[in-house]
């Protein structure tokens, strides 16, 4: 049964999903608000152009790599970017980042998803936002974490993935920042490893 999780919320991976996992999915999924037409008739959306994009962080709270729209796939093979969803449009998961937990070196103790607009649009033009990790062997969902709070700011930070005492946990971060790429939020991040 999936974890609806809350801001600054930690879970053991392991017992919420039951055993042991060895690879899951980061799924970001949102729409665009629906603007009223005239006399409420014509109702239509901008699209926006959300970005999931993961981190990754030594012991030394360093960054090891980056995934996202721009570079698709870790260079050691262990997190690998669904693509590019520029509108939201559609159901279910827009983007996903697939990590293979067994596979990412011992080097790496945090992993953080984050999202942008890389459109510029605040968060205020969208809804129905969220994040959730699946275990990727049986698609169920471990946890879901909702980050349709609107607002001005552009950016979030949503959740990192990390290691202790010989498994992997999860924290549900939800910090808002600004900022079209994850680069603008790297002060931010820093914060939380």
């Amino acid at each position: 049964m999936s974890v609806n999780l809350t801001k600054g919320q930690k879970i053991s991976l392991d017992k919420e999903a039951g055993g042991a996992l060895s690879q899951v999915t980061m799924g970001l999924g949102w729409d665009a608000v629906k603007s009223k037409g005239f006399l409420g008739f014509g109702s239509k959306s901008a699209d926006v152009d959300l970005d999931a994009s993961c981190l990754l962080f030594d012991e030394a709270n360093k960054p090891v790599d980056t995934v996202w729209f721009r570079q698709l796939k870790s260079r050691d093979g262990s997190v690998v970017h669904s693509g590019d969803n520029r509108t939201g449009a559609g159901d279910g998961d827009d983007e996903q980042i697939s990590v293979s937990l067994q596979q990412v070196p011992a080097n790496v103790k945090s992993i953080v998803f984050t999202v942008n607009s890389f459109t510029g649009q605040s968060f205020a033009q969208v809804q129905n936002a969220y994040c959730r990790l699946l275990n990727a062997k049986d698609g169920k969902e471990v946890a879901r974490f909702d980050l349709s709070v609107q607002g001005p700011h552009s950016a979030q930070i949503m959740a990192k993935l990390y290691r202790h005492g010989g498994e992997w946990k999860m924290h549900a971060i939800g910090e808002n920042g600004t900022g079209r790429t994850f680069e603008e939020l790297l002060p931010q991040v820093a914060q939380h490893l």
